[in-house]
């Protein structure tokens, strides 16, 4: 795909941290010109871990990638203007500045009257939060981790700044798509706890609280509702295997010879396992049977024996085995690019494929180095 589809549409992309650059870099990546807003020095965020040894910022090169940069002075007057000017011009601007005067709506829309506007906040009320406060209030915390632990338990992935980056470009594209219909523009605002609490809303969990008068218990690596679990090896690794539907459970079944062991089980207890919840109510028992044959296998005999069947499973794997076997892959989603500063860095193409291909990824800019380019096209 030579021409990306965003092709001639400029973004200003004032935001800082995850959800607002990982949503400019989408859009970048399908090929709208995104313009990266800095101060002079460097952003908030452009120090962020982690780093490589001379002190660079990979997760700020990751979540920048393909946008153009632009550093200007934005506690002076001066530096202000020029980025309203270019707003102004661009027409899309995206930002998760708190309580900013210079960037309030009506004043950016007085120059601009179809501007696209995407505001990001922590809470909706406007008040601050990051992902990992948000997930702590959503309850979540409560329900991770083993089944006899106490304490709340995070987990690593900010979740919901990137689920919120992904509704903030569909945002900009949806009011991109209703401004070539009506020529009106749009003011959208979205808030990382909104998007945490319709996210678990939206799976029944709010509704399944509300009804028990309780959260959800913990069930450690267990799949709620079905079957899931995770086995060790006898070379001391560990798989995921998951029976989701009949029939992955009777591949499962059938790959480790235990079919009259389970007829015995669902006789004793009055189940069927073929039902998702009674595989559930019997996850202990279930375990129990199956985990002698992954214990008697190391990781390689688990994956012969599992290929080429229904077993829905997978190794637990640690990050540099999973950047080994990607580098390796010259069809994965990830490439090297020479990052300006860092040299070569492997990192992720768009995850959409068109028409059976991936795009090309692009590298993040240095930080300032559009900033004379820039310019110069506001003096036209």
């Amino acid at each position: 795909m030579t021409a990306r589809p965003l092709d001639g549409v400029q973004v200003v992309d004032l935001s800082s941290f995850v959800a607002g650059p990982t949503a400019g870099r989408m859009l970048a990546e399908l090929g709208a010109d995104v313009i990266r807003v800095d101060p002079v020095g460097g952003a908030v965020d452009g120090g962020r871990w982690p780093l490589t040894d001379d002190g660079e910022s990979l997760y700020w090169t990751g979540l920048n990638q393909a946008k153009r940069s632009l550093a200007v002075d934005l506690r002076s007057d001066e530096g202000r203007a020029v980025v309203v000017d270019l707003i102004a011009r661009a027409g899309i601007v995206l930002e998760n500045a708190a309580h900013a005067p210079w960037l309030a709506h009506e004043a950016l829309a007085a120059r601009r009257p179809d501007l696209i506007h995407l505001h990001i906040a922590g809470n909706a009320d406007g008040s601050p939060a990051v992902d990992y406060t948000v997930n702590a209030a959503v309850g979540l915390p409560s329900m991770t981790g083993p089944a006899d632990h106490t304490a709340p338990v995070n987990h690593v992935l900010p979740a919901w700044d990137l689920i919120t980056g992904i509704h903030a470009a569909l945002g900009i594209v949806t009011a991109l798509h209703r401004r070539d219909r009506t020529g009106e523009g749009s003011y959208l605002e979205l808030a990382l706890d909104d998007v945490a609490v319709s996210a678990v809303a939206s799976m029944g969990w709010l509704a399944e609280a509300e009804a028990r008068g309780a959260g959800r218990d913990r069930i450690g690596n267990a799949l709620f509702g079905s079957y899931g679990s995770d086995f060790p090896t006898s070379d001391g690794r560990s798989v995921m295997i998951v029976g989701l539907t009949p029939g992955q459970w009777r591949a499962l079944v059938e790959v480790t010879e235990t079919a009259d062991v389970f007829a015995a089980l669902e006789m004793q207890r009055g189940l069927d396992l073929a039902a998702e919840g009674d595989r559930f109510e019997a996850r202990d028992a279930i375990t129990a049977i199956l985990a002698p044959w992954f214990s008697s296998r190391t990781l390689a005999q688990v994956e012969a024996d599992l290929a080429g069947t229904r077993v829905l499973w997978a190794p637990y794997r640690t990050m540099d085995e999973v950047a080994a076997d990607l580098a390796a892959r010259p069809d994965a989603v990830v490439q090297y690019v020479d990052q300006p500063g860092i040299g070569p860095v492997l990192t992720a193409r768009s995850p959409l494929r068109w028409n059976g291909r991936y795009t090309e990824a692009r590298p993040a800019p240095r930080h300032g180095q559009h900033t004379d380019e820039i310019l110069a096209t506001l003096s036209d």
